[in-house]
């Protein structure tokens, strides 16, 4: 689904140039949840950045299925972004004077779906991640927890081929965060998405199917899932 290959990111130029990235290659197989290690400044962010189409690597190359993205123009990384690529950010990223509900529309009205449809699935997504008695709630009526579950099924809401996740559980406690985790592990089995999570948080890396660790722009280790022959992707 994902393959990264010997992808490298500057920033500035000469002694000043900082190398976020440094010559990183794995791949994400398609309807696993893969878990992307790191301490801060480790890089993580810069990577989701270039495989969610949001920038452009300084060297190397990133595909999604195929589709190499360098190769796109900035409308087509927007439809990419747009079609086949959900978003669920650690600061939940919902707009406050929508409902839940309107929340989950917000990816379907830039598709220009119909609104009955648009409706239906927002409601089918939002019971999914259990909130079908929130529907109609603001952001500022939700604990954390709610918050994130409204922002994983915003992300499905084009039935996109690939969920992107930034410390999704950076602002919840240690609970929530595990459940938060689960979510993403049901989401990536019933709806048979490919998932990349970004984290830290060591606890949370046993219900990814396979982690692979950022240090310092490199990658230091790379663990497979049990039926991978090829541990460094």
């Amino acid at each position: 689904m994902v393959v990264v290959d010997d992808v490298r990111r500057s920033f500035g130029t000469g002694q000043q140039a900082v190398h976020a990235l440094r010559g990183v290659s794995f791949e994400v197989r398609r309807g696993e949840l893969t878990a992307l290690k790191g301490r801060s400044g480790s890089g993580k962010t810069t990577l989701l950045n270039l495989v969610g189409g949001l920038d452009t690597p300084t060297g190397g190359s990133v595909a999604l299925d195929g589709t190499d993205l360098a190769g796109l123009d900035e409308d087509g990384r927007l439809a990419l972004r747009r079609d086949r690529i959900g978003f669920v950010f650690q600061s939940f990223g919902l707009i406050p004077a929508l409902t839940a509900a309107e929340n989950v529309g917000v990816p379907m009205r830039l598709r220009k779906v119909p609104a009955k449809q648009r409706e239906e699935r927002a409601r089918t997504l939002l019971a999914l991640v259990g909130l079908s008695e929130h529907t109609e709630q603001r952001p500022g009526e939700l604990s954390g927890g709610q918050q994130q579950r409204v922002a994983v099924a915003r992300a499905l809401a084009n039935e996109p081929d690939l969920i992107i996740a930034d410390e999704p559980t950076g602002q919840l406690d240690s609970d929530t965060g595990r459940q938060i985790m689960r979510l993403l592990r049901a989401v990536v089995r019933s709806e048979g998405v490919t998932a990349l999570v970004a984290t830290h948080d060591p606890a949370l890396m046993e219900l990814a199917d396979r982690v692979v660790e950022l240090r310092d722009g490199r990658i230091v280790e790379a663990s497979p899932g049990e039926d991978d022959p090829h541990p460094q992707g």
